[in-house]
């Protein structure tokens, strides 16, 4: 059997993860996969129908009623049907996304989905694509960068200027997303610091590692 035509990006939060797979998904011409916007979508959807976070069963019932979509666009990416982006990336949604992901039905159900929208190929980023969802991906990329340039990165993104605080948050959703999901690179996977790399130095850093490690997915 030939192998899934599948990059797989982990990575911690803040580590520039997004912007890598997404870059590396329209170089290679490949939909995106953000599987994090399943788990925000979900914890959306709680908060508006009023599921709490530890309720299990419901959060599966609300899973289920989710709908995913490979978009167009440059690159394709992943559509949440009925859910702007914008309201996945809420500071309620940054709180409870973690706590509604850690239920093993609830992930061991959107796994099963993100293999369906990457079977015909996908650059797919998450917390656990190359160690669980397809763990025989022919390229693993795991990226990292240190605590503190993180928190710049998403205080930037999040237009504040509170960077203690935001990497306080992120050291806590750090600990939370290990429970489920170890912070640690899969079997097989390149470790990519970014931590002193530019937005295009990270790229094409990425970009090499397909190629050593699958140059067949080069256009």
């Amino acid at each position: 059997m030939s192998r899934p035509r599948v990059v797989a990006i982990d990575g911690t939060a803040g580590a520039g993860k997004s912007t890598i797979a997404r870059g590396v998904a329209e170089r290679l011409d490949l939909p995106y996969v953000n599987t994090g916007e399943m788990y925000r979508a979900l914890a959306a959807s709680a908060a508006r129908e009023g599921v709490e976070t530890d309720d299990a069963d419901g959060l599966l019932a609300l899973a289920r009623r989710l709908r995913f979509r490979v978009a167009d666009g440059e690159p394709p990416w992943l559509e949440v049907e009925g859910w702007p982006t914008a309201e996945l990336h809420t500071h309620r949604v940054d709180l409870t996304v973690s706590a509604v992901s850690g239920h093993p039905q609830v992930r061991e159900h959107l796994r099963g989905v993100q293999r369906e929208l990457g079977q015909h190929g996908a650059v797919m980023e998450g917390r656990d694509i190359g160690s669980v969802v397809v763990p025989d991906a022919p390229v693993k990329i795991f990226v990292t960068a240190s605590d503190h340039v993180r928190a710049s990165r998403r205080a930037d993104q999040r237009g504040s200027d509170r960077t203690g605080e935001i990497g306080d948050a992120l050291r806590t959703r750090d600990a939370r997303d290990a429970v489920t999901s170890p912070l640690e690179p899969a079997e097989g996977a390149e470790v990519l610091d970014t931590s002193e790399l530019s937005v295009e130095g990270s790229l094409q850093a990425a970009i090499d590692i397909v190629r050593r490690r699958a140059p067949e997915l080069i256009p």
